[in-house]
């Protein structure tokens, strides 16, 4: 198995202009690439992402986009670097690989085949699992946002990655950044399904939330998500069909919780 090298930002130089006198300095950049998924050889999807942690975001993709329903329906997965940037490709069982094939063709089908208003509105419906809430304090969701922002090195260097930390009983267990706040989410979820596929907790997150956010973590079973920012209105009607609990802008000492 071949593993990339854990990248995440550049170092480069810049002139800046502050009160009519300009110097040299030094700073950081985020590193954003093209990173291409492949299953069995046919390539599906190509992210912009922080090239970290690529094993745990094709896993976590993998999960939270259903194209697998476990871990072990991914038989081998490995990392290549190009120059143009990286390629993660995996092996998935024959069942799982023949649905792959069905979607991309149902998808290819309904993009021109001249669907009525009525009929491509209710075909776009999305469907979410039902999940458990997981029960969170506030003294905890503060202390796990506290902690967050202190294991963000890629940020702290370069001020432009988001992060998703899992939030347990045993308080912040793991935390994944990236360019990309759904990225570095299915990074997080790839990291659980290997080391605590069972364990309930909270995903805190560092961004607003998208109904995409939500529908990724009902597909992992993940009960509870809290964010700093604001919920888009599709992803607070997702929440409500899920069961999930939605905390949200989470800052100083407050945050609101979505009903």
């Amino acid at each position: 198995m071949q593993q990339a090298k854990n990248l995440g930002t550049n170092q480069v130089q810049l002139i800046r202009a502050e009160h009519g006198i300009e110097r040299e300095e030094s700073i950081f950049l985020a590193d954003e690439v093209p990173v291409s998924l492949t299953f069995n050889g046919l390539s599906h999807a190509v992210l912009m992402a922080t090239p970290s942690d690529l094993m745990e975001l094709m896993l976590g993709f993998s999960l939270s986009e259903g194209i697998v329903d476990a871990p072990k329906q991914i038989y081998e997965t490995s990392v290549i670097q190009h120059e143009q940037g990286y390629e993660v490709s995996a092996q998935i069982s024959s069942e799982r690989f023949a649905k792959l094939k069905e979607r991309r063709r149902n998808l290819r089908g309904a993009t021109g085949c001249g669907l009525c208003g009525v009929e491509a509105l209710a075909s776009s419906a999305l469907q979410i699992p039902r999940v458990t809430r997981y029960p969170v304090t506030l003294k905890q969701i503060l202390k796990g946002f506290e902690e967050l922002t202190s294991r963000q090195p890629l940020n702290q260097l370069s001020g432009a990655l988001h992060a998703a930390g899992w939030l347990s009983s045993e308080g912040l267990s793991a935390v994944f950044e990236d360019v990309g706040r759904h990225n570095a989410l299915d990074k997080l979820i790839g990291w659980r399904a290997l080391n605590q596929p069972t364990a309930q907790g909270a995903v805190l997150m560092t961004s607003r939330v998208s109904y995409e956010l939500v529908q990724k973590c009902a597909q992992a079973q993940i009960g509870t998500l809290c964010a700093v920012s604001a919920p888009t209105s599709l992803a607070t009607q997702l929440v409500i069909q899920s069961g999930m609990g939605l905390g949200v802008f989470a800052r100083g000492s407050r945050i609101s919780w979505i009903n």
